[in-house]
């Protein structure tokens, strides 16, 4: 009933034939968001950000990705 809420991240579709699982990193911040980005277009789709590698492991999962580039 008081039980540790999980933290939802919404579900975006996710096609693995026309996008890619990407970090984008901030060099001033240092800020990362993970999303997917548009082979052909370049669109990226932001879906959460990642404040340590507990975050970007379970994007991975959720997702079922096993490699995610990261951009600058």
């Amino acid at each position: 009933m008081f039980g540790k809420k999980k933290a939802n991240v919404p579900k975006v579709s996710f096609d693995r034939e026309n996008q890619k699982a990407v970090v984008r990193c901030s060099i001033c911040t240092g800020e990362q968001v993970a999303g997917f980005k548009d082979r052909k277009t370049g669109k990226f789709t932001e879906v959460m950000a990642v404040k340590g590698s507990g975050d970007l492991e379970r994007f991975m999962e959720i997702y079922g990705v096993e490699k995610v580039e990261k951009e600058y």
